[in-house]
């Protein structure tokens, strides 16, 4: 009998071989596939990511699943997400409809208000940001961008060397 505390040595030995089938496959499929699997490079990398992580949880815990089912499974979303990183390269206009475009949240110390509201970030997401990059004051952020990933990037202001043009390619003022 199983509960909360303990499960029995059968269901254990289960998990412990389904978690090295099921790893051993998601190690070959991105061999396969390329490092960009697990990239977080757009939102579509981020859900893609999470979906495999869901089919790994639900292949090793649930007993009523089969290992082929799951490595069926992950070895669609790693495809579908190898198709549409295809696509994103080939055209253009695929890339402008499904990817979230950079958006500068802070240019030379100022809040971007405008872009905050657009992107739903509170200036107080952007402190704390600014504290995780060591920055002592505004005056020292050249900017600050809203990645297309989710992540915040942030841009020191130098004296000494200028920012290169191509840096803020594709990122919305």
């Amino acid at each position: 009998m199983e509960n909360w505390l303990y499960s029995s040595a059968e269901i254990l030995i289960k998990v412990v071989a389904t978690v090295v089938a099921i790893f051993s496959i998601i190690i070959f499929i991105t061999r396969i596939s390329g490092l960009r699997t697990f990239a977080k490079m757009s939102s579509f990398d981020f859900a893609s990511t999470i979906a495999v992580g869901s089919i790994l949880a639900t292949i090793v815990l649930n007993p009523d699943q089969s290992i082929l089912k799951g490595a069926i499974a992950l070895a669609g979303i790693i495809f579908f997400q190898s198709i549409f990183s295809f696509l994103k390269r080939k055209w253009d206009w695929f890339n402008e409809l499904f990817t979230n475009k950079p958006m500068m949240l802070m240019e030379d110390g100022r809040f971007l208000m405008n872009n905050l509201r657009k992107t739903n970030v509170d200036p107080k997401d952007v402190y704390a940001k600014l504290r995780e990059a060591n920055v002592k004051d505004k005056s020292e952020v050249f900017a600050v961008i809203l990645e297309s990933t989710g992540d915040i990037s942030v841009i020191h202001e130098s004296k000494y060397v200028g920012l290169s043009d191509d840096i803020l390619t594709g990122v919305q003022k």
